[in-house]
């Protein structure tokens, strides 16, 4: 159970650091030209959609590889993981909203998501092989 826990602990750290610093840092004025964003987010709910997720990637990987998984288990997880949940953010949801630019949306969306699931990638195999 340890080694859920600390794996979504480290999913939020790296969802949080790489999301919050694309969306408030490096991309603050594409974010800022998107009419329909919220000026404040609902941070519980974000915080409650990182714990699902990254129980559900923990989990996974505990099933793929039950016993002492590799680095290139946990990246496949992780990346299998995140072309699932992002092809839905690049793709989809300038295809549903009205954005500025539908080029920079996919090209924020697409940088951010491969940074942080390769990020916890990495993680979540150390993790896992530390705490078996």
């Amino acid at each position: 159970m340890t080694k859920h826990l600390i794996s979504v602990l480290a999913f939020m750290a790296v969802t949080f650091a790489v999301q919050g610093f694309s969306h408030f840092v490096l991309n603050a004025d594409h974010f800022a030209a998107i009419g329909f964003l919220r000026e404040a987010p609902i941070m519980p709910m974000g915080f409650t959609v990182m714990i699902i997720q990254g129980f559900i990637l923990s989990l996974a990987l505990s099933r793929w590889a039950p016993s002492q998984p590799s680095l290139r288990d946990a990246m496949i997880i992780s990346l299998a993981f995140g072309l699932f949940l992002a092809s839905y953010i690049v793709l989809t949801e300038p295809a549903k909203y009205t954005v500025p630019s539908i080029m920079a949306w996919i090209r924020v969306e697409a940088t951010a998501s491969t940074t942080q699931f390769v990020l916890f990638g990495l993680l979540l195999g150390l993790i896992h092989r530390k705490f078996p």
